[in-house]
């Protein structure tokens, strides 16, 4: 049976539920893992999110949603304002907090060594 009670567990599974449901254009999607090999926390969260103390992977992670589902919609909108490689920043980004969320919530069992 799923947690049904409130806490992390279920927030993150939620969490990851999202990521796993979004559905962009597959060349958006392939660009975005190509440079998810050289993503850099430090570096690519300053330049999207701004310069301060970084959020935690999860909080990191809902903010670049956030700004990801803007920028879809002006590209679904043909928005002039719309940025390709704004765009695919985000998902790169979106990407490397996903995969730090799961290995930071995995079992210890499962973590590599």
């Amino acid at each position: 049976m799923a947690n049904t009670f409130p806490g992390k567990g279920t927030v993150m599974q939620d969490l990851m539920t999202m990521v796993s449901q979004l559905r962009r254009p597959r060349l958006l999607i392939r660009a975005a893992r190509f440079g998810q090999a050289e993503y850099n926390r430090d570096r690519h969260l300053q330049r999207i999110l701004g310069y301060g103390k970084l959020p935690r992977p999860a909080a990191a992670l809902m903010r670049l949603m956030e700004l990801e589902r803007v920028l879809d919609e002006q590209r679904r909108a043909d928005d002039a304002g719309y940025s390709l490689p704004r765009h695919v920043d985000l998902l790169i980004a979106m990407m490397g907090e996903a995969q730090l969320v799961q290995t930071s919530h995995a079992p210890q069992s499962l973590q590599p060594t």
